[in-house]
């Protein structure tokens, strides 16, 4: 429980400190280089960014993500960027578990 909590807190920190470059306004040059921006969320309303390491796009849990967002938006995305529809809690969960080993 401990392992999986300092996880948690881990990847909470890492896409906080990537947020502190964006807002829901953000422009794609406040993206780091080495990063890409998502938007997270299964409707228009709950729908966050979030600036996320492009080592990322190589896990296979995150390409089933991309999967389902091409099956649900194809390759036009309604925001004009990447859009995962997943909860925000489902992401941040997952993401936790790549940033070990970043």
């Amino acid at each position: 429980m401990a392992i999986r909590f300092s996880r948690v807190t881990q990847a909470k920190q890492l896409l906080k400190r990537a947020n502190s470059f964006t807002s829901r306004n953000a422009s794609p040059f406040d993206v780091p280089k080495g990063y890409c921006a998502v938007y997270v969320g299964e409707s228009d309303d709950e729908r966050k960014r979030y600036v996320i390491p492009i080592a990322y796009l190589n896990q296979p849990s995150f390409q089933e993500l991309l999967s389902q967002a091409e099956e649900e938006f194809g390759y036009d995305h309604p925001t004009g960027g990447l859009t995962i529809p997943c909860r925000e809690d489902i992401f941040i969960d997952l993401t936790s578990q790549f940033s070990r080993s970043y």
